[in-house]
């Protein structure tokens, strides 16, 4: 699961930390779903756990994205409802306006998600109240 997480205008992403294979890639903050978890519940627990924040989960970005055999990435848009993001589990986050969407290394997971994002930006959010 992934979190779409917007605020000001600007779209926060977070830098891998591990596995070593996707260390220093960008992705939307999120993970997996456990046991009796819904993927919103999960994308929630997941957001207080990477980076202590609470948020709340807005509209569904897209359907789902295969990321394996065994993996589909799902996405939210989402507000933060306490908290300032902290990189507990990440390299670095960084704040991205509708302008530096495309200056990241986006993981290949996540490209097709940022494409949609990019493509209706003020839609979700981004870049909303900006002046872009």
């Amino acid at each position: 699961m992934g979190a779409a997480i917007v605020s000001g205008g600007r779209l926060l992403t977070a830098q891998r930390a591990e596995p070593p294979h996707m260390a220093g890639g960008w992705e939307l903050p999120g993970g997996k779903v456990d046991p009796g978890e819904s993927d919103e519940d999960a994308l929630v627990r997941e957001c207080h756990e990477e980076l202590a924040v609470k948020v709340r989960l807005e509209r569904r970005v897209g359907g789902d994205w295969r990321l394996s055999d065994r993996a589909l990435l799902r996405v939210w848009t989402a507000r933060l409802v306490e908290g300032e993001p902290r990189a507990l589990e990440h390299l670095a986050l960084r704040w991205l306006t509708p302008a530096e969407l495309y200056e990241v290394d986006w993981l290949p997971g996540d490209r097709p998600v940022i494409d949609v994002l990019a493509a209706d930006a003020p839609a979700y959010g981004i870049g909303v109240g900006l002046g872009e």
